[in-house]
């Protein structure tokens, strides 16, 4: 196993340094930026409004995660009323409100680091397009406007879930994403949250299957995107999330491979099982619709096998076969809860 050599070794050759960590699960070295910041170029000049950038930093692309607001009344079939699509419009709007207020505070705070990142320093803050205090003020009035909306026009517990969410995001943002493990089970419980918010609004209780499917689900697709972070960025110097060094590919692909069997078994013991909804529909939906499942889960499994599982979203979205795989279920499903 031949060493690593520093990047500025050539410009210094009198200098003599300690061989790198041969081992992926070690700890780094402490960062440098006199080591880090002079090899990439400069960001971009900020460039349109403020109120453009603002928008760009609270991530529009992100918002399609704010769906699954609607997951727990579709599973108890509570979903086209007036009552429920007015309540889970203002639910989604809140949380998304939620959400911009974690990105912006994140990247006011991660500003200075985005700057040397080959890519993230075109993000509005990293380039001055977007004060870093303006940042702070957006993300701090939606933090607190949010919560405060939520418990005066919709139920209690909404409001109780969505501050616990932005202190959970915010304790992230500062120090959790830098903890083995506890990263993945704080992303993997903001999609858990956002699954079970809809249930809440509209007083619907919450099924230990659905629970256990989405939160076995999320992770799943959370620890399959860190697995194929690890493996791109393998072997090259500079890894922008420091954490990805801490973990080893063996360790990621086991907890997606985990998470993925028990959000298969537990879809099985909710599709298979007694109880629940009626067997008087015209064909056995629920049932048919854990073929659809497993079928989703192993064509998303071929993409974290690859390496090339990034945002859910996009590799739902990204791949036709998955997609109309994803319809088909939804279509069974569909026809499940509404005993068709």
């Amino acid at each position: 196993m031949t060493e690593a050599v520093p990047l500025t070794e050539t410009h210094r050759p009198t200098e003599s340094r300690p061989p790198e960590p041969a081992v992926l699960g070690q700890r780094t070295r402490p960062h440098r930026p006199d080591a880090d910041v002079r090899t990439v170029p400069d960001p971009a000049p900020p460039s349109g409004s403020l109120l453009a950038g603002l928008l760009r930093t609270a991530r529009p692309k992100q918002w399609v995660k704010n769906l699954l607001v609607v997951a727990a009344p579709a599973a108890a079939g509570q979903l086209f009323t007036v009552h429920a699509l007015t309540e889970l419009a203002l639910v989604l709007a809140l949380f998304t409100a939620c959400a911009a207020a974690v990105y912006l505070v994140n990247d006011a705070r991660d500003a200075e680091a985005d700057r040397a990142h080959p890519t993230k320093r075109h993000r509005p803050v990293a380039a001055g397009q977007v004060p870093v205090p303006v940042a702070y003020a957006a993300g701090g009035a939606l933090a607190v406007l949010a919560p405060a909306a939520a418990a005066w026009l919709t139920a209690p517990a909404v409001a109780v879930l969505l501050t616990a969410y932005l202190a959970m995001q915010l304790a992230y943002c500062v120090s959790l994403k830098h903890v083995l493990v506890v990263d993945l089970v704080v992303v993997t419980t903001g999609f858990l949250m956002r699954a079970m918010v809809g249930g809440l609004a509209l007083g619907i209780p919450l099924s230990r299957w659905f629970l256990i499917t989405t939160g076995f689900g999320a992770l799943f697709m959370v620890s399959a995107k860190r697995y194929s972070e690890a493996v791109q960025l393998a072997g090259t110097a500079g890894a922008t999330r420091a954490l990805l060094t801490e973990y080893t590919t063996g360790y990621l692909r086991f907890v997606w491979q985990l998470a993925a069997g028990v959000a298969v078994l537990g879809y099985c013991l909710w599709a298979l099982g007694e109880g629940g909804v009626p067997h008087t529909s015209v064909l056995p939906w629920r049932q048919l619709s854990v073929v659809a499942f497993i079928l989703a889960v192993l064509r998303y499994a071929v993409f974290a096998d690859r390496g090339t599982a990034g945002e859910p979203e996009e590799v739902v979205l990204g791949d036709r076969a998955l997609a109309l795989i994803g319809l088909a279920w939804l279509a069974m499903y569909g026809l499940a809860v509404a005993n068709w």
